[in-house]
């Protein structure tokens, strides 16, 4: 493992607002922030780019950027710091894990920002709006809670819109080329690093805001379960 990696992981020990892997979390948050205000996530959040910018938009809310790799977490949980951002936290574990963390309503919305698209043959079960993710956040969400997409994986993008209407999920906004129809502003403006790279080369950004059903996600079975050609068709 590399030096600077070393150090970073010795410093998220010592960081306030890095929580790794804790115990006897779930119903508590209340307690670590201070105060009942509704309660956001960034999963997979990289460097936390949308936790800080989230946080720095909306003071009245509270916002956890959840992720696995502590090199990263690390970058967004210093700039949070150093913003004297109270209202932002880091949550290091993996998303398999969120009702460990989290009790049943303890969550209003949750944000999934240039997720892995997972292209390759036989991973789409790890995509982050998989019926086995949105089953996962279903039982952490409030009813009625947003869930918020932005990717620039058009394959990702057209597999989410399937996921959702086959669940009978409410979509509450569908934005092909955000930029291009005046819709990056407030929330939708915050860019990270990755995003800055992808307009550069000029790739469309897809958002998608949706909730989940009131009836419980089905996870279909192996054989049953939506997949994603090369050529970007469904089956």
């Amino acid at each position: 493992m590399g030096q600077k990696k070393l150090i970073r992981f010795a410093a998220i020990e010592k960081f306030a607002n890095v929580l790794q892997n804790p115990e006897g979390m779930a119903g508590k948050w209340m307690n670590y922030f201070g105060n009942n205000n509704s309660l956001t996530l960034e999963l997979a959040c990289g460097k936390g780019e949308y936790s800080v910018g989230l946080g720095s938009i909306h003071p009245d809310r509270n916002f956890i950027g959840v992720d696995i790799k502590g090199n990263r977490i690390y970058i967004g949980a210093r700039k949070a710091l150093e913003n004297g951002l109270k209202n932002v936290a880091f949550l290091r574990t993996d998303i398999g894990k969120l009702r460990d963390y989290f009790q049943p309503k303890e969550v209003s919305e949750i944000w999934i920002i240039f997720p892995d698209p997972f292209l390759r043959e036989g991973k789409a079960k790890k995509r982050l709006t998989h019926p086995r993710f949105l089953q996962l956040y279903q039982q952490v969400l409030i009813p009625g809670g947003k869930i918020h997409l932005k990717t620039d994986s058009k394959e990702l993008y057209d597999f989410t819109r399937e996921v959702i209407e086959a669940q009978g999920c409410h979509i509450v906004e569908d934005v092909v080329d955000i930029y291009a129809k005046g819709r990056a502003t407030e929330a939708l403006a915050i860019q990270t690093h990755y995003e800055g790279l992808h307009l550069a080369d000029g790739r469309t950004i897809y958002y998608l805001c949706f909730t989940l059903p009131e009836t419980p996600v089905i996870v279909p079975e192996k054989k049953a379960r939506i997949e994603i050609e090369a050529d970007g068709s469904t089956e």
